[in-house]
């Protein structure tokens, strides 16, 4: 018997008054259908054809489902930190236990009306640059101004400097609070780099500022300059008003803006060791232009000769 002539509603209302007329069993001979699909269409019959309508065939639950712990795991991080972003709130699931993708937590956010940011899409690239192809072969160096309001405790009202360092191959950063920003300081940052990266560098590139470079005001080296040469390290310059040629490290400091200037700080040496902590946390913590790596993860990689690159 076809399918779709059964699941049809005139059709069983016809096979259910030919039965109520002759009876089951002709009925059933009749229209070459079993009896118990005819005593089954009487004991759903009301009145109303509506009655006659084929049940849903759909499954009630999936095998690869999450459960209800799963759902309630993500619940309770989302109540404990309301504001938490997907990616963190995904990050930290995973060390609870949670096997999931990133794409499934978002998914069962949206289904349970809570809200959380979606993962971004990739923003557009303005033109293709060199790519570097092993950790140290560039490094992107810049500063940044540390928020008065971040310090309580600060009488002599001391203005403070936070030199970046990432590497462009692994994402990996060095961070370091300085009282000022000079070609002295940038040279002091550029030997903690040294000691700091788990790698030997070969190339920095900065912008233009007199903290890095004299190239606009003198055709002397300045000491930051000096110090690169004395170590072998190839200086590359970016383009003058160009700040998205150093986008890796200016993209690092809105992220610091976001989750690390956000707080307040009793005096530099909390500032300092809290720093400490939070770029430890960073450079252990998996982001997607690293295929959900961390930094410290991909450079251990590729050493083992494991990246596809």
């Amino acid at each position: 018997m076809n399918d779709n002539l059964l699941n049809n509603i005139n059709y069983r209302h016809s096979i259910l008054k030919y039965a109520n007329r002759f009876g089951v069993t002709k009925a059933s001979y009749n229209f070459n259908v079993s009896r118990s699909f005819i005593y089954k269409l009487k004991n759903r019959y009301d009145g109303s054809i509506d009655s006659l309508k084929p049940y849903s065939r759909k499954p009630h639950s999936h095998p690869n489902m999450q459960s209800k712990d799963e759902i309630d795991m993500i619940r309770n991080y989302l109540r404990r930190t309301p504001n938490i972003s997907l990616v963190v709130l995904w990050v930290r699931l995973k060390r609870a236990g949670y096997t999931r993708s990133i794409t499934t937590v978002y998914r069962t956010l949206i289904k349970l009306g809570l809200k959380t940011n979606p993962p971004s899409k990739p923003k557009k690239v303005r033109r293709e640059y060199d790519k570097t192809t092993f950790p140290g072969q560039r490094i992107q160096i810049d500063i940044k101004y540390v928020p008065d309001e971040c310090i309580i405790d600060n009488p002599n009202g001391h203005k403070y400097y936070q030199y970046t360092a990432i590497d462009e191959f692994s994402r990996y950063r060095v961070l370091k609070i300085y009282k000022e920003k000079s070609t002295y300081t940038s040279t002091l940052f550029l030997r903690y780099c040294i000691r700091k990266f788990p790698f030997d560098i070969k190339c920095v590139q900065t912008d233009n500022g007199m903290e890095f470079t004299n190239r606009f005001i003198s055709d002397k080296q300045s000491l930051f300059e000096l110090e690169l040469n004395k170590l072998s390290i190839a200086h590359k310059l970016i383009k003058p008003y160009t700040p998205w040629h150093n986008g890796k490290v200016e993209r690092s400091h809105r992220k610091d803006n976001n989750y690390f200037y956000t707080k307040t700080y009793i005096n530099e040496n909390d500032l300092t060791k809290s720093l400490t902590k939070y770029v430890r946390e960073y450079n252990n913590f998996p982001i997607r232009p690293l295929g959900w790596l961390s930094p410290i993860e991909y450079i251990d990689k590729y050493t083992k000769g494991e990246l596809d690159i």
